[in-house]
């Protein structure tokens, strides 16, 4: 019998145990993989969608769509281009930024969910977080990825951003690192539609990045504090640092705070209330958002 997306998403479901996506596994539990409920929270997608999927009665999922699936179950790269042409689509191609969080890194977020974590592609969009991130920062699964892009957040006014309340930098090196990383993003990822057009969007509607990209603005991305004003605890101050994969174009932000601290007793009392879990790409609904 010839494989259809629907089966090969049966397969790769079952061959992941909760602890691989940072769940519990609870006694009595029948299902030696993830349940279609866990499958379709983690991909941002309903569950209804993924019994359709899974049963062939949907038949054309968006590249979007196979993307997030790909990320919740862990594909390798060979896995996602399978998955891309059992639904009917091009694989990604070379000279386009990729959203793939490679398979160790989702692993480890799985083990952080003590940690405010957030993974980016090379253009800056959000990808995947911890626990802790939509607990710090607000829950960003019902934000679009074009609300979830960081540069866009930074160098646009009004209701934009990556989280709910506002968050304070100390600095502002991070603009200057920012658009050089675009400008690398755009030599390594010349076709890529998306980016191309980010850039022509922020060079039209922002005065400050118009002027750190035409003076060739280089910086590195540096430790730095910031202090989000959170509606339930007031403020958290934290230090950021941005970590990059070798061999990828992903990078995580890690928020981190003193231990013992009254920060750190305000971040476990948000872990511990919130009841959240490791989110990834939801495609629905807009939201208000600050600057992580």
């Amino acid at each position: 019998m010839d494989e259809t997306l629907g089966t090969a998403l049966r397969r790769w479901r079952d061959r992941l145990s909760p602890a691989d996506v940072g769940r519990p596994s609870r006694p009595g539990r029948r299902a030696a993989g993830l349940r279609r409920e866990e499958l379709a929270d983690l991909a941002g997608l309903s569950v209804d969608y993924v019994v359709r999927l899974e049963q062939g009665r949907a038949t054309s999922p968006s590249a979007q769509v196979v993307a997030s699936l790909a990320r919740a179950l862990q594909l390798h790269p060979a896995e996602r281009d399978y998955a891309y042409r059992l639904a009917g689509l091009l694989p990604p191609q070379e000279g386009t930024v990729s959203t793939h969080v490679p398979t160790g890194v989702q692993r480890m977020l799985a083990r952080l969910g003590e940690f405010p974590v957030g993974v980016f592609s090379a253009d800056w969009t959000l990808l995947s977080w911890t626990p802790a991130w939509a607990a710090l920062l607000g829950d960003p699964s019902a934000r679009t990825p074009t609300e979830r892009n960081l540069v866009r957040s930074v160098f646009t006014t009004g209701p934009s951003g990556l989280a709910a309340w506002p968050v304070r930098n100390d600095g502002d090196a991070l603009e200057a690192a920012l658009v050089a990383d675009l400008r690398t993003a755009l030599v390594d990822h010349p076709r890529d539609r998306g980016l191309i057009d980010l850039v022509e969007e922020l060079r039209s509607t922002s005065a400050e990045f118009t002027r750190l990209w035409d003076e060739g603005a280089v910086g590195p991305h540096v430790s730095a504090r910031k202090t989000i004003e959170h509606p339930e605890v007031g403020d958290v101050t934290c230090d950021c640092d941005v970590l990059t994969v070798p061999g990828s174009d992903i990078r995580l932000i890690v928020y981190t705070v003193a231990a013992g601290s009254p920060d750190a007793e305000k971040l476990e009392f948000l872990r511990a209330t919130s009841g959240g879990h490791v989110g990834g790409p939801s495609p629905h609904g807009p939201g208000l958002f600050s600057t992580p």
